[in-house]
């Protein structure tokens, strides 16, 4: 099998009468020549067609590689992507090639004014002759300036002078680039920078007295205003990933359909949802036809096309920034830019919320232990006194319901206080009331009641986690009070107590309360009177010795709240 060999191009300038001839004879068949007689044809061949081997009497040949080099260097010039001139010393323009040609008249002629200005014969150095040789070699140095021509159109300009043999400037070289675009996309960043410095200027002062809501609205309104005037968008949607649940909650959102709040979108690489794709990836999304695409979920009512970025806080991706428009194909590359930037500033302005809400949850939480702790004495007296009364007075029905009324006031006296005080969730959750709520314990009322602070604490720590209300008390004749004056889910209450044991508390909730679920606590050996044995003969629902886990507590009052045939 035989290779194919590329055939030798040659051009051969040979005059009649040379030694043309003799060599197209000796090559033949093995190579392609074009054969010309003159000069003038060399450089049209040249100019028509490529040649491996140029061939031509000693004495055309340099005249010819001059030809041939000036002719590559026009076809260069003419075909350049800068636009490039040459200027007479006197502002006049020399040459230009095509493109330059093709540049607004006024900024060919301020080219033309600066190249006359900076080396023309008015830029000549003067003054002291000792310095005049230094200063014209600075000033033949080339030269860059700005110049910006029509309507918000920029050009960079380099100029070089021309020098002679007898280093006189002759003329000037200017080569001008067209940096329009990259200047409108440096204002533009410029501007959503300034916008995002803006967005996460937060008036302490101004947001003092406005809740969660009223200070995301805020965030909502100021994004709007800045999508608006920078983006030309105005339908987004701002998602943050809850990391315990791995879901993602729209926090804020303008323009998009009410049903996006019933949407379930997980951050997953598995995601069928763009935002959740995007949020588990950390990659962009520009979806550019919203009926052609199977990852995208309706947000907008009339969207055709959208662009969804992450939202990164500290290198982490906490949620995503979605912008929907009523175009076909309406983002592009440098959209994807501007709103990554902006995301940017998005996740520092809601850091910024979420730490004001932290902080004021911290403070709030602080004043509450610190009222409690006030007026906790004074209330419990009250309660005491007046439960003291209705055991002196019996047979006086109206008296004693009065009382029983001041204890009923007292206690609601102590709820609406932790209510106020109550301290409120973060930006994700924030129409919820923060606490997961058991839904076996959501909403139970129980009385803790134990001399160790450090245990009743704890224990109402975790109750209240699992959306009880819980009240504690220190002693067995306060627990007593508590139970006269109001009614309860379950009582909690250590056996050794002072005042009143535990068995003496149990005994009175299920005389004053007999559906009352009661759980007994006791280090482990410690029932001197026997009191775990009696109560349970009476119906005791559960005992927890000393020390337990808290999955113990909690199994053992969700238990104490199922029906009996159904306990094990």
């Amino acid at each position: 099998m035989q290779t194919a060999v590329e055939t030798t191009r040659i051009l051969l300038l040979a005059r009649p009468g040379s030694v043309g001839d003799q060599i197209v004879q000796r090559l033949g068949s093995d190579a392609q020549i074009r054969s010309v007689s003159s000069f003038d044809e060399a450089l049209i061949a040249l100019r028509e067609d490529t040649y491996d081997v140029v061939i031509s009497d000693q004495s055309d040949f340099i005249a010819l590689e001059r030809a041939a080099v000036n002719q590559q260097s026009a076809v260069i010039l003419e075909n350049i992507g800068q636009g490039v001139c040459i200027v007479g010393l006197d502002g006049r323009l020399i040459w230009a090639n095509p493109k330059m040609r093709s540049y607004p008249e006024d900024l060919i002629k301020q080219v033309c004014e600066v190249c006359r200005r900076s080396f023309g014969a008015d830029a000549e150095p003067g003054g002291d002759p000792s310095r005049r040789d230094s200063d014209r070699a600075s000033m033949h140095r080339a030269r860059r300036v700005s110049l910006t021509a029509g309507r918000d159109n920029y050009f960079e300009v380099t100029i070089t002078p021309v020098m002679s043999h007898e280093e006189q400037v002759r003329q000037v070289a200017a080569v001008v680039w067209d940096v329009t675009n990259s200047r409108r996309l440096q204002k533009k960043l410029d501007a959503i920078d300034l916008a995002g410095r803006e967005l996460v200027r937060l008036d302490a002062e101004k947001m003092a007295g406005m809740n969660v809501e009223e200070r995301i609205q805020l965030l909502e309104q100021k994004m709007l205003r800045y999508m608006h005037d920078l983006l030309h968008f105005d339908d987004f949607a701002v998602l943050l990933i809850d990391k315990k649940t791995n879901r993602m909650e729209f926090v804020l959102q303008h323009g998009m359909t009410p049903k996006v709040q019933d949407y379930d979108i997980f951050a997953s690489t598995e995601s069928t949802c763009i935002s959740g794709y995007v949020a588990a990836t950390g990659r962009s999304y520009i979806c550019h036809d919203t009926s052609k695409d199977p990852r995208y979920l309706q947000g907008l009512e009339s969207a055709r096309s959208s662009l969804t970025v992450p939202i990164r806080l500290d290198h982490e991706v906490i949620g995503v920034f979605n912008i929907e428009s009523a175009q076909l194909a309406a983002f592009n590359e440098d959209d994807r830019q501007y709103a990554e930037i902006l995301a940017r500033y998005v996740a520092i302005a809601l850091n910024i919320l979420d730490l004001l809400i932290v902080e004021r949850r911290e403070a709030t939480g602080c004043l509450a232990d610190d009222v409690i702790a006030e007026i906790s004495g004074p209330l419990n007296d009250i309660m005491t006194e007046a439960s003291g009364l209705c055991e002196e007075y019996i047979g006086n029905d109206d008296l004693r319901h009065r009382l029983n009324a001041i204890c009923d006031h007292v206690t609601e006296i102590k709820q609406k206080v932790k209510d106020v005080t109550t301290p409120k969730g973060g930006i994700l959750g924030r129409g919820e009331s923060g606490v997961t709520s058991d839904p076996i314990l959501g909403g139970k009322r129980v009385l803790v009641a134990d001399d160790e602070q450090t245990i009743r604490e704890t224990i109402a720590g975790v109750l209240r986690k699992a959306g009880c209300s819980v009240e504690v008390v220190a002693d067995g004749a306060e627990a007593i009070a508590r139970l006269d004056s109001g009614s309860y889910d379950l009582l909690v209450a250590d056996i050794r107590m002072p005042m009143k044991n535990g068995y003496e508390v149990f005994a009175h909730a299920r005389d004053r309360q007999p559906d009352i679920a009661v759980i007994l606590m006791t280090g482990f050996g410690y029932d001197p009177n026997h009191s775990i044995v009696r109560a349970r003969k009476e119906g005791l629902n559960a005992v927890l010795f000393k020390p337990f886990k808290v999955d113990q507590l909690l199994g053992e009052v969700r238990s104490a709240f199922q029906p009996a045939e159904t306990r094990e």
